[in-house]
């Protein structure tokens, strides 16, 4: 997903201008948390902003491309970029410490010292306290940017302490225009419509995701488990598929099964017939507990992150039976 350009992705073109409009008239911040979920380009558009504050030639509209900053930054060699990642599921204290220690050297190129930190909601608490100190007091010329895909878990005191960068994220259409452009749609029916993948955005995570899923089998296999669900509903017997699933496989499953449940639910409340069935009728109580099914699905697909095993044929077809007595199949 890193592959992406900037201009690749055009949803993100108006938070990284406005983040160029305050550097370039020189009022910039210190500190900038990006809200911006790496399905959707964070780290993509975190490396500009980097670029932009980089630059020793700054345009209107971003890094200049040919300054000897930005031909440092093209070939990742930048002595004044300091970058830090997760180091497996966390950020560790050793890696701010030596990242603050950095950050007191006086820029090589004689411009801004930059710290990019992504992920950083992965910052453990030893971690983030030691940063909380550089982001009080980061010295002169220290700009910090900071790329999360949930700000929800970040310290209260981190967010506090940081330039919040807007950001407004493509809506579905904008989504599937964008998959056409790249030609990563599968082809149109025969009435010349094209098929609308963005329905399993939540289980891939995000635009670049999808994409990457369309580019693999992974999308056909998220479809394929779409239609064994809705077959296993409405039979109440297990497709073969489903009895074969793998505990690798089974997140995915179950991930897909929570949004059928859901939008089962919500074809039950319109009154326009889908491909020339009746709209379904259901009761607001029957209505309730599908929408309860629906969060233990949601809910066992967290705890299977971390769950060590499971019988995935037991726990699929529990799954059918609650909702074949729901609906009084």
């Amino acid at each position: 997903m890193s592959d992406y350009q900037l201009t690749q992705l055009p949803w993100l073109a108006d938070a990284h201008q406005r983040f160029v409009d305050v550097h370039y008239r020189g009022k910039n911040s210190h500190a900038h948390l990006l809200n911006v979920d790496n399905a959707l380009g964070g780290v993509v558009l975190a490396n500009a902003c980097a670029e932009t504050v980089l630059c020793q030639q700054l345009t209107p509209v971003g890094a200049c491309g040919q300054c000897k900053s930005c031909l440092l930054l093209s070939a990742n060699n930048h002595p004044d970029l300091h970058v830090v990642k997760p180091d497996g599921n966390q950020i560790k204290v050793d890696q701010i410490r030596q990242l603050c220690q950095s950050l007191t050297q006086t820029a090589q190129q004689g411009g801004s010292r930059v710290a990019l930190i992504t992920e950083v909601e992965r910052l453990n608490i030893a971690a983030a306290n030691a940063l909380l100190k550089t982001l009080e007091e980061p010295g002169n010329d220290v700009v910090l940017i900071l790329q999360t895909n949930h700000t929800s878990q970040l310290l209260p005191t981190i967010t506090s302490r940081c330039q919040t960068l807007a950001f407004n994220a493509p809506d579905k259409q904008q989504i599937q225009q964008w998959l056409a452009q790249q030609h990563l749609l599968p082809a149109a029916n025969e009435q010349g419509k094209n098929h609308d993948v963005t329905w399993c955005l939540s289980v891939v995570g995000g635009p670049l995701s999808l994409a990457e899923s369309l580019r693999s089998k992974h999308y056909q296999q998220l479809l394929t488990y779409r239609q064994d669900w809705a077959q296993s509903l409405q039979s109440g017997h297990l497709t073969n598929s489903l009895l074969a699933l793998t505990e690798q496989q089974i997140v995915d499953a179950l991930n897909v099964l929570y949004l059928y449940l859901r939008q089962y639910v919500l074809k039950s409340n319109s009154k326009i017939q889908l491909q020339g069935k009746p709209a379904l009728q259901l009761n607001p109580l029957v209505q309730g507990k599908l929408i309860e099914l629906a969060g233990t699905v949601m809910q066992m697909c967290q705890k299977l992150q971390t769950m060590p095993s499971v019988n995935t044929q037991a726990l699929c077809q529990q799954y059918i039976l609650t909702f074949k007595q729901l609906t009084n199949g």
